[in-house]
């Protein structure tokens, strides 16, 4: 398993290290480039080409690991796979197809993504792009069941799950290594969900969503190196689109209950997600109370709150990325407990989200 873990994470990791520290040259060439000013923090021009290095390295191995796949399965005789490979690579082939319809939506936002950073897009259109990609897959078959009959209400939720994590993770991204570390720390929790969950139909882990989850991990990892504070590099709303959309569509993929599982198991994508979500959540609702556009950039976010309290950016950003992973870590224990642990589970959330919640407000109004 730990080779699996490794090959996954290793070259996505490299890939998007290599393309980042390329594309810190060139994306003033290409027009990707933020500007000092209004709610920005930083003070001096900043290269957004993130997004474009974080898609090579999540495509660029999935493309190699595709066509090894074709050389394997045509001729498995070529080199020696350990014993828990060999059985999964029909399985893994039959599913690649799914795979690329995955990547093809997630390229689309990323495109969208970068058509913003260059010019900045109404927000209107914004939001009607990426509900028409959501509507697309999820007419595809991408949706969540929610163990009930009603095709039109897990539609429409899956909509908007899609659409509102790819704006919970562009809003994240306010501070450096906010938005990607957060997003790494999700996706490898949801990882680690996937090998402890096996699929109710052949009680095998599901290795394919917990492989994809790690590429992206890797990807994320080896642009924090340039995005770390202080930032070399800022992913852009192409990066954010992207990682939303990646998680979101892993997350309907996966399998969290059904079978010998119990139903509980299924709130598990939102214990890890839980922070993002709530900072959002609030976000936008500060910003209707205040009588502006919900998506119109300030500085309302819990990360911003922390620094006003006295923090340093880089705490405040370790911070959100404790109470990520804390949740993140009930999530881990859902499938493995009975109704009473999974409210016991429920509170823990809920007290992270109050803490976060009394720490936001002390944040707006001073200390």
């Amino acid at each position: 398993m730990i080779w699996m873990i490794a090959g996954c994470i290793v070259p996505s990791l490299v890939v998007c290290w290599a393309a980042a520290m390329v594309l810190r040259k060139w994306a003033p060439r290409l027009g990707l480039v933020d500007r000092p000013g209004h709610r920005k923090i930083h003070s001096t021009p900043m290269p957004t080409a993130g997004g474009l290095a974080i898609w090579l390295g999540i495509v660029l191995p999935l493309l190699v690991g595709q066509i090894v796949l074709w050389i394997l399965n045509a001729n498995q005789s070529i080199i020696s796979l350990p014993d828990f490979i060999t059985p999964h690579l029909s399985g893994l082939l039959h599913r690649s197809g799914k795979l690329w319809e995955l990547i093809a939506g997630g390229t689309a936002l990323m495109l969208l993504g970068l058509a913003d950073d260059r010019r900045g897009l109404d927000w209107r259109l914004r939001i009607a792009a990426q509900t028409l990609v959501a509507v697309v897959m999820v007419a595809l078959g991408w949706r969540m069941s929610l163990f009930i009959d009603a095709p039109w209400l897990t539609g429409a939720v899956s909509v908007l799950w899609i659409v509102g994590l790819v704006n919970s993770f562009n809003m994240l991204d306010n501070m450096d290594g906010l938005s990607a570390g957060v997003a790494a720390i999700a996706a490898a929790m949801l990882a680690a969900l996937m090998l402890m969950t096996p699929r109710p139909d052949n009680n095998q882990p599901q290795l394919f969503v917990a492989g994809l989850l790690l590429v992206v991990v890797g990807a994320l990892i080896g642009f924090l190196c340039h995005n770390r504070h202080p930032a070399r590099l800022f992913m852009g709303d192409a990066g954010s689109y992207l990682v939303g959309y990646m998680l979101a569509m892993t997350a309907l993929t996966a399998t969290f209950a059904g079978g010998d599982l119990p139903k509980h198991a299924i709130l598990g994508p939102l214990c890890v997600l839980a922070v993002p979500l709530y900072d959002t959540a609030s976000v936008v609702l500060i910003r209707l109370r205040e009588g502006r556009s919900p998506f119109a950039g300030d500085k309302s976010h819990f990360s911003h709150r922390l620094v006003e309290l006295g923090l340093s950016e880089s705490r405040a950003v370790l911070t959100i990325y404790l109470a990520t992973a804390t949740c993140g870590l009930g999530a881990l224990l859902l499938r493995q407990v009975n109704a009473f642990g999974a409210v016991v589970i429920g509170l823990m959330v809920v007290c992270i989200l109050t803490l976060v919640a009394i720490l936001e407000t002390v944040g707006r109004r001073g200390p």
